[in-house]
């Protein structure tokens, strides 16, 4: 039964590795081969990785283990305070003597 393998390929040196696509093949000499093949033959890719889809890893649900909401931007709101800052300047100003 053949075994699917991902490959991975890059288009330039320095470029980063992209998804290319999907190999079936009876072995990883055959894959090997077919990603040459397949994404290689024209001179379309500096470089070839080939995984076996068993060796790839799924990240289901990206759960925090730490409590760092501190470290991101969406855990502030800065719409509001800039809002609870103008409401404090425009109410300090009216209170100073002479303001309208």
């Amino acid at each position: 039964m053949p075994s699917v393998y991902e490959v991975f390929r890059r288009e330039r040196p320095g470029a980063a590795m992209q998804h290319a696509g999907s190999i079936a093949a009876p072995d990883e000499r055959f894959a090997e081969i077919y990603a040459r093949e397949q994404y290689g033959r024209r001179g379309e890719s500096d470089a070839l990785w080939l995984v076996p889809r068993d060796a790839v890893q799924e990240i289901d649900d990206f759960v925090d283990e730490f409590d760092l909401k501190y470290r991101r931007v969406d855990g502030y709101s800065l719409k509001e305070r800039l809002k609870e800052a103008r409401e404090l300047a425009g109410s300090s100003r009216r209170d100073e003597p002479g303001t309208p």
